[in-house]
């Protein structure tokens, strides 16, 4: 089970608003408001429909007390859990309007950040005992890098990069722009803060000599093969950290981290993750 500090309401409040309002449109919910008694109320629970790893229980739960505060809410299991199919993560009772308002856009997220914590998981497992940890990158959904990031980290993963101010991050486009790989170094170093650390992407281990020879924090070996990936890490000798790129799918992994790299960032965990299913289902009038 995950033990990922929860993000804060400031972060969440403003996402769930604007999910209930793009779903509320202009008339609200026509459907139940037509079919379902005012007075009606229910009690349900959101289950699992496959086994996996459980994320986003507090945007589900402020979707819900969004559209009505007096919902009663019980969480049957923890954020952060490993669930089997069948099992029941939460309970809500109330008025039965407000929940079936409320539930798409708190499956939604379930769904979404549970789908990346889940194959996170799965990527953070196929390690193995070596020492290469899993990070995400920015390829995430616009709006939503700060909650993808989060679910990373429930899986088990790292963030990364929040975002393009957290770090120097110098790749082919930057170098080649800059004039070249030791320029964009140097430039790097003259112009930012001594607390900032310098990661450098690089395509073969020729152009890895030359920014060892700089001197930097991290290299990123984009897209290399399994023996320059040993190479290079044998090259570094720890003068920095390393990190592979590209390729990276669940049945290379094992592979990956076996040649002593340090990260192993994937844009999939965020940018191709399945939705998680979870479904919300009536149990009884309240």
């Amino acid at each position: 089970m995950s033990t990922t500090a929860p993000l804060p309401n400031a972060i969440l409040e403003p996402l769930v608003k604007m999910a209930l309002v793009e779903d509320l449109g202009r008339g609200g919910d026509i459907t139940t408001n037509s079919t379902v008694p005012a007075e009606t109320r229910a009690r349900v629970v959101i289950a699992s429909r496959e086994d996996g790893r459980i994320a986003g229980l507090d945007l589900a739960e402020l979707a819900f007390k969004s559209v009505d505060p007096a919902l009663n809410i019980k969480r049957l299991k923890p954020e952060g859990a490993d669930v089997k199919k069948g099992d029941e993560v939460m309970e809500i009772e109330g008025r039965a309007r407000s929940i079936l308002t409320a539930e798409r856009v708190a499956l939604n997220f379930m769904g979404r950040m549970s789908g990346i914590a889940t194959l996170t998981l799965k990527m953070v497992r196929a390690v193995g005992n070596h020492k290469a940890r899993i990070a995400a990158t920015r390829k995430t959904t616009p709006g939503l890098r700060a909650v993808e990031k989060y679910a990373v980290q429930v899986g088990g993963g790292i963030p990364h990069r929040y975002g393009l101010d957290d770090a120097v991050l110098i790749k082919d486009n930057h170098i080649a722009m800059a004039g070249g790989v030791r320029i964009a170094i140097r430039n790097a170093k003259q112009n930012i803060g001594h607390t900032v650390k310098i990661e450098v992407e690089v395509d073969t281990l020729e152009q890895l000599k030359e920014v060892l020879d700089e001197g930097v924090d991290i290299v990123m070996l984009d897209n290399m093969s399994l023996d320059d990936m040993s190479a290079a890490v044998k090259l570094v000798a720890g003068r920095a950290k390393v990190e592979a790129s590209g390729g990276v799918t669940l049945d290379r992994i094992p592979k990956i981290a076996a040649t002593g790299v340090d990260l192993i960032s994937s844009g999939a965990i965020t940018h191709s993750a399945p939705n998680f299913d979870v479904g919300l289902d009536w149990k009884a009038a309240a």
